[in-house]
């Protein structure tokens, strides 16, 4: 199975998410925490203070917010979440900010049952689902929330809810009628390229249906369909090269002593022919099939080929 990277679609769909408050929060990726590689996977920042968010899933937002992503398949697990709240207190004493002005958000295609019951009994800390996949933490400095998106609702998290490898057509049909309703400059590529690729038979099944449109059409103004057709060509003909270098070669001296040895045979299935002998004889001798010795034979006046 292909090796797929969902980071760079989740943050475009974080964006999505919050393209209410676009003017009024900073998105930061891959934020390096240190000059060695140690990532957050996202911050978002309030511009100002006092900005209220409405959204769900961004209620919970002070000044910082330290966001962490599981792919699909992956989970947030205990140690996972130290992890992520050291680099969360990592990132206050660098960057001078208080804790308290901060939040963490885990967002995972599963319920995060162990990781909450460990919250709940280990830490004391209060849990709650505040509605559909989204549970609250409370009793830390940092204001936590849990999500499942797999139970977000399609109306509230469209963008969320279908960053899945398993989507059907008909959410397959509602990302790509909502992705149009964005627009060309919305920051798309990512998010529609890795759904294309996790979810390819559900788009073949899209392309093959009458009352679908087409993939053209489903994705035009991502530059998808344009990147995904040359990086395919140029697979193809580094392939080609590849095969040209390697076995190229040996298998045009194999079909040229194939294409040889099956002219010596017609040739001594004609002589034969022209010595009288018996049809079961030559096919025998020859190795050819019966029509071809069949063919070699004089046709007869009159007669049907």
């Amino acid at each position: 199975m292909e090796n797929l990277y969902w980071h760079n679609a989740f943050v475009e769909a974080l964006r999505l998410e919050l393209s209410a408050y676009r003017e009024d929060l900073e998105f930061q990726e891959n934020f390096p925490l240190t000059l060695e590689p140690l990532r957050i996977d996202c911050v978002i920042i309030k511009k100002a203070k006092d900005l209220v968010i409405t959204k769900n899933i961004g209620e919970i937002f002070k000044s910082v917010n330290i966001i962490e992503y599981k792919s699909p398949g992956d989970y947030v697990s205990v140690q996972d979440f130290y992890k992520v709240y050291g680099y969360a207190c990592l990132y206050a004493n660098l960057e001078r900010v208080f804790l308290e002005d901060m939040t963490l958000s885990f967002i995972e295609s599963r319920a995060p049952r162990s990781l909450l019951k460990h919250l709940s009994e280990n830490r004391k800390y209060t849990v709650a689902e505040k509605s559909p996949g989204i549970y609250t933490v409370s009793g830390d400095i940092m204001a936590i929330q849990l999500i499942d998106s797999r139970k977000l609702s399609m109306e509230d998290n469209l963008w969320l809810r279908c960053l899945s490898n398993t989507l059907d057509t008909r959410a397959m049909e509602r990302v790509s009628r909502a992705s149009e309703e964005q627009g060309k400059d919305a920051r798309l590529s990512a998010y529609m390229d890795i759904l294309v690729r996790a979810n390819h038979q559900i788009v073949e099944e899209l392309k093959d249906m009458k009352r679908a449109p087409s993939l053209e059409e489903i994705f035009a103004g991502t530059g998808l369909i344009e990147r995904a057709e040359a990086k395919a060509k140029a697979e193809a003909e580094e392939w080609f090269k590849e095969w040209v270098k390697t076995e190229g070669k040996a298998w045009a001296k194999a079909q040229f002593l194939t294409q040889e040895a099956e002219r010596k045979a017609l040739e001594i299935a004609q002589k034969m022919i022209s010595m009288g002998y018996p049809l079961e004889d030559i096919i025998a001798a020859t190795e050819l099939d019966k029509k071809q010795v069949k063919a070699l034979y004089p046709q007869k006046k009159g007669s049907k080929k």
